[in-house]
């Protein structure tokens, strides 16, 4: 399982994003901050996401959303799945018994 690093703080990231639009690649950023290209990118793409200048992709607020939703749907099944099982019991339990006859 690949390890997670910790986040880099908003001001870090704040400030590649401003190098990289003042015209510095995102290679060059990558070999002097020690970050990788690809996180660069992301992280450009995403502020163009939540401010509007791009349409292909979720912006963070909807990402967070969608997040939340998805648990609440995991919890929401589990609970469903509950009720269902314990209504089935409930109904077995209400059934009068049926007595068999020894003959």
């Amino acid at each position: 399982m690949a390890r997670k690093r910790a986040a880099y703080p908003p001001d870090f990231r704040e400030k590649l994003m401003a190098l990289a639009r003042s015209g510095r690649s995102a290679n060059e950023l990558s070999k002097e901050f020690g970050v990788t290209r690809q996180t660069i990118t992301n992280w450009l793409r995403q502020d163009d996401l939540d401010a509007g200048l791009r349409s292909d992709g979720l912006t963070s607020e909807e990402r967070v959303e969608l997040s939340r939703l998805r648990r609440e749907s995991k919890q929401l099944k589990m609970e469903r799945e509950i009720l269902s099982k314990a209504a089935a019991w409930f109904a077995r339990e209400a059934e009068p018994s049926v007595k068999r006859s020894d003959s």
